[in-house]
């Protein structure tokens, strides 16, 4: 992801012609502890509640990471995150689909650490309308053919849709989902004027439920017949009425910045800006 840029997602494109392997996991969210879907892939992870609960932990030597087993070629995944309390400028805490590489495709939930009392924001241009410190709250990614969909507690807060034929850029590689907790104090707070007070170390973000819905892709291309099957309850077209009015609403109080409606920066906005409306 562009970390100082308007876009929530980097989008790169390759095409490599191998073969897929493509089953289906849709199991009830929370269902599952972490062992059964996720690996640790570094740093200090501690896992609680018998698995049911993980803990990344940052501090001056490093951060922490953890990555699911599977590759995937579409979804709705969710996580439950509590995010480091108190004073967490220049700290990132980040939910994300990546299909890794050195050109790759990336979903993002990055969450912009700061000081006390400051909200934090989302590296999508929203703040939130609670303290994602204090509690859990459920941040979700839905991908299929035909859109992106990001949610905070079941109300969609951006859409994306698949506008590929129009020559704008969609995933197109299997993605992991991954979870991490990094020093990100170059640029993070106040365009990484505000450091990292490392007196508050070290920084800990909790996350829950680790059961994804979402077409298994472990090979490296995706089959879309197979993980765009409309069978697979995931792949929708659109929203509902209900999510629409949500979408609206949300947009309209807590979007801090449309580089859609920033005309004296783009004065011809990008495509994506006319065929997302």
């Amino acid at each position: 992801m562009n970390k100082r840029g308007e876009y929530v997602f980097s989008i790169f494109s390759s095409v490599l012609v191998l073969f897929l392997i493509a089953t289906v996991d849709a199991r009830v969210p929370g269902s599952q502890g972490f062992d059964e879907n996720y690996v640790v892939t570094w740093g200090n992870v501690l896992k609680l509640n018998q698995g049911r609960e993980v803990q990344l932990t940052m501090d001056q030597t490093a951060g922490s990471a953890f990555e699911s087993k599977h590759k995937f070629g579409s979804g709705f995944f969710q996580m439950s995150i509590k995010l480091p309390p108190k004073d967490s400028a220049g700290v990132v805490t980040a939910f994300y689909l990546t299909s890794k590489g050195d050109t790759h495709d990336e979903l993002d939930f990055e969450f912009l650490g700061d000081t006390e009392g400051k909200p934090i924001q989302i590296q999508t241009n929203f703040v939130l309308w609670f303290d994602p410190a204090t509690d859990f709250h459920t941040y979700g990614i839905l991908w299929n053919p035909y859109q992106i969909v990001f949610y905070v507690d079941e109300i969609p807060i951006r859409i994306f849709k698949n506008n590929e034929k129009y020559g704008v850029g969609y995933p197109s590689k299997p993605m992991t989902v991954v979870a991490s907790l990094w020093n990100g104090e170059g640029w993070a707070t106040d365009g990484g004027k505000t450091k990292i007070n490392w007196s508050f170390a070290p920084f800990k973000a909790n996350f829950q439920r680790f059961s994804d819905s979402g077409c298994q892709a472990d090979g490296q291309n995706i089959d879309a017949k197979v993980c765009g099957s409309t069978t697979y309850w995931w792949n929708t077209v659109r929203l509902s009425a209900k999510e629409t009015t949500a979408f609206e609403n949300v947009r309209a109080k807590y979007m801090t910045y449309d580089y859609c409606s920033d005309h004296p920066r783009y004065p011809v906005p990008p495509a994506e800006c006319r065929l997302n409306q």
